[in-house]
């Protein structure tokens, strides 16, 4: 059986509204952007807001049964990488500002009841300012290791909400989602630290909720024109009816509404993270063989690997290591689309990809010689922003050490 690695149709002229975004807007702001570090991409967010609202409005009506359902797979996640690798080819960090559900909305869509979709995400289809959403996990005791929370939910009888108290660090777009923006927030939390795991919910906390305060605006290494926050929580009283899924804790998580539905939203981010890097690393290899080519340097693909240039093999193991990881995202992704179990190809993904693009970006610089350090061109920066794509959602190695623990059949107690 032939299997077509074309694009749809039907997706190829939202990829090419998409490719003139990141090619006519992104990259001309991006050395501007990295340079002043948290200054809006106004530009780039006020033309996505109308596009991916009307996206989120489409969905939302599929859903609920107002618009016709199509047969067959759908392709709402292969477009989605789609989008996320050809915008991050474009700037990523100004990528990462789209006004859109984002984590929130993968972990409502991984946890939520229908009723939940359509209250919390119905605000990113409707109005003509902004909406963003944000997914609060990380602690500062609780990195990779999420089943290690502090954060804690108790349930006040009286009022029948929930207080939630506890810091969270390293928020993508907690600023926007709560300060800037009629936005949300997926808090997870415990309402039973002695249940472990088993005792994590999570929560949509909404801006404007009294208690809930950004902290700290990181100053970091890549990704600048994003914002990086840290939130505290003192006594901040959420709706009961706030809480994703239910609030009873079973000590086997048969609803994946705790720390399963965690996981779950991981297995619908981790491609899209790893679409991400490989747009950044596609950046730099394409910017590698346009200098080379400048200089006379062709690739001969016909050639056997022994009568290659060290610079000629250099680049095609650039390229053959991010076809790799490509695929494996189109088949994390597609399996999505498909209504399968993904959690093992998600992390196949994410471990591949963020592995990839930090060599790739790496080698794109040492290539270039002085130049490619020099802030004159964009691959240095490509360089910054490509490491934390093997951290975030997952690091590496705990993308790693999922795969081994999935093809062994370990638990995490036999493999850690």
């Amino acid at each position: 059986m032939a299997i077509s690695f074309e694009i749809p149709e039907k997706l190829l002229q939202g990829l090419q509204m998409t490719e003139a975004v990141a090619k006519g807007i992104m990259r001309g702001e991006a050395r501007r952007l990295d340079e002043n570090e948290h200054e809006r991409p106004t530009t780039f967010i006020s033309m996505m807001w109308p596009v991916l609202r009307e996206q989120q409005r489409r969905r939302l009506d599929r859903q609920a049964g107002d618009a016709p359902r199509r047969e067959g797979p759908g392709t709402f996640n292969l477009n989605m990488i789609l989008t996320f690798e050809m915008l991050s080819w474009g700037d990523v960090g100004q990528m990462l500002c789209m006004p859109t559900s984002l984590l929130a909305g993968a972990a409502i869509e991984a946890v939520g009841t229908p009723e939940q979709k359509e209250r919390f995400l119905r605000r990113f289809a409707e109005g003509d300012r902004p909406v963003w959403g944000a997914m609060a996990m990380t602690e500062p005791g609780a990195g990779s290791d999420t089943s290690a929370i502090q954060t804690t939910a108790v349930l006040d009888p009286e009022t029948n909400e929930w207080i939630l108290n506890g810091e969270k660090i390293f928020c993508t777009n907690g600023k926007l989602a709560l300060e800037e923006s009629n936005g949300i927030v997926v808090v997870w939390a415990t309402v039973d630290r002695s249940a472990g795991r088993a005792g994590m919910k999570p929560f949509v906390v909404e801006a404007g909720t009294p208690g809930v305060t950004v902290e700290k605006v990181e100053i970091k290494h890549g990704i600048r024109a994003s914002d990086t926050v840290s939130i505290v929580f003192r006594d901040a009283r959420i709706p009961y009816e706030n809480l994703l899924g239910s609030a009873e804790v079973q000590k086997i998580d048969r609803t994946a509404t705790g720390f399963k539905g965690a996981m779950a939203t991981f297995d619908a981010s981790r491609p899209l993270i790893a679409a991400s890097a490989i747009g950044v690393g596609r950046a730099a290899l394409e910017f590698v063989q346009e200098k080379l080519a400048e200089q006379g340097v062709e690739i001969p693909y016909d050639r056997p690997y022994h009568a290659l240039t060290a610079v000629q093999r250099d680049v095609i193991e650039m390229e053959m290591q991010l076809k790799a990881a490509w695929l494996l995202t189109l088949r994390a992704a597609s399996m999505l689309d498909h209504g399968l179990h993904n959690s093992l190809e998600a992390s196949m993904a994410k471990a591949k990809a963020g592995k990839v693009v930090t060599w790739v970006t790496q080698q794109a610089v040492a290539l270039l010689g002085p130049m490619g350090y020099s802030r004159e061109w964009l691959v240095e920066k490509w360089m910054r922003d490509a490491k934390i794509n093997d951290i975030y959602e997952g690091t590496g190695q705990i993308n790693t050490l999922i795969v081994a623990r999935r093809i062994l059949n370990y638990s995490s107690r036999e493999l850690n």
